[in-house]
C-alpha cells in the first residue's frame, strides 16, 4: 500500500521493533527512529537496539536520554512528520512533543483501556487473575493512557499463563493492531472513541524487589507471582539461609510425599509449591 504519510517512531523494546517491521511489511516507511542512548536502560525488559533495522532500511536514528528534549521536537518539525508512534516507552510525552507531528502521536498500551492505565501491564494481568486482557491503540494526550481509542484487540488468558507466553501474545497483538492502525490513518477518516474515565483503573509500576515471596502467602498467590515475573522479567524469589533463590517455574502440589528433591519444595500458608526451574544467587 503506497502512502505519502511521513511517519516517525519512538521505541527501545521488542514490541516497538515488531511494530516497525510491520510498518515496512505493509509498504510504509519511517523518516526517523528515536531511541535511548545505548548505555541507558540496558536492563529494561525487552530492551532492543534499533541500529541494524535502521541501517537495513536507511532510516535516520536519533539517540536521546529523554523524548521531550528540544532536539527531538525540532527534528520532528524539520522532517514534517505526520504521525509519530511511541510504543514501549516509559517516559511521558509532553505537549511540545504531542504537538510536533502534523496529525498527532499514537501509542499502544497492553490492556483494554480504560482498564489498567499505568505500568507493568503484563505482570498485573496475571497477578490479578484476569481471564482476558488486550492491547489498545490510542492517540496520546497529556494524561497517562487517557487519550481516545483508535482500536483495540482482546487477548484471552489461560489459567497457566506466564509472563513469557503473555509477552508473546502481546507482541503478536501489537503487530495485528499496527496493521489495523495503518489502514485507518491511510484512509484519514476514522472515528476515535473517548475513554470513559468512570470505568478507568490504574496499575502501579513494579520493581524487581516486588517479586519477593513470603511464607504467609497462599500457594495461589505464589503461583501467580512466579508466572507473572518469569522471563523476560526479573523473576520471583525467596531468601533461604545464605542464598537468594530466583524461581522461574513451579507448580502447586498437594503434598511433597513421593517427590524427589526435598530442597525443591516450599511450604506456604495453605500448601506446598514445587520449584521446577530456578537460579540460586549467593548473598554477599
Amino acid at each position: 500500500m503506497e502512502s505519502n504519510l511521513k511517519l516517525g517512531f519512538v521505541t527501545c523494546v521488542k514490541l516497538g521493533l515488531s511494530c516497525m517491521e510491520e510498518i515496512y511489511k505493509n509498504g510504509y516507511q519511517l523518516e526517523i527512529i528515536v531511541t535511548l542512548k545505548d548505555e541507558i536502560g540496558k536492563n529494561k525488559s525487552g530492551r532492543i537496539y534499533v541500529d541494524e533495522f535502521a541501517k537495513k532500511n536507511s532510516i535516520q536514528v536519533l539517540k536521546i536520554k529523554n523524548v521531550n528534549e528540544a532536539v527531538v521536537i525540532n527534528k520532528l518539525k524539520e522532517l514534517k512528520i505526520d504521525w509519530l508512534f511511541i510504543i514501549g516507552w516509559s517516559q511521558i510525552a509532553k505537549k511540545e512533543i504531542l504537538d510536533a507531528p502534523n496529525f498527532g502521536v499514537i501509542g499502544m498500551h497492553p490492556t483494554l483501556l480504560p482498564k489498567g492505565r499505568g505500568r507493568a501491564s503484563i505482570p498485573w494481568a496475571i497477578i490479578k487473575g484476569l481471564s482476558k486482557t488486550g492491547v489498545s491503540a490510542f492517540k496520546l494526550d497529556e494524561g497517562v493512557d487517557t487519550g481516545p481509542i483508535v482500536d483495540q484487540i482482546e487477548i484471552e488468558l489461560n489459567d497457566d499463563e506466564t509472563a513469557t507466553t503473555l509477552y508473546s501474545k502481546v507482541n503478536d497483538t501489537h503487530i495485528a493492531l499496527m496493521k489495523s492502525v495503518l489502514e485507518k490513518i491511510h484512509n484519514a477518516n476514522f472515528n476515535m472513541i473517548t475513554q470513559n474515565d468512570a470505568e478507568a483503573t490504574e496499575w502501579s509500576g513494579r520493581k524487581p524487589e516486588d517479586g519477593e515471596l513470603n511464607f504467609e502467602m497462599s500457594v495461589e498467590e505464589v503461583d501467580r507471582l512466579v508466572r507473572a515475573t518469569t522471563h523476560p522479567y526479573p523473576g520471583a524469589f525467596i531468601f533461604e539461609k545464605d542464598k537468594k533463590r530466583v524461581i522461574w517455574k513451579g507448580k502447586i502440589v498437594e503434598t511433597k510425599i513421593n517427590h524427589v528433591g526435598e530442597d525443591n519444595f516450599l511450604k506456604f500458608k495453605d500448601g506446598y509449591y514445587e520449584i521446577v526451574e530456578y537460579t540460586d544467587v549467593d548473598i554477599d
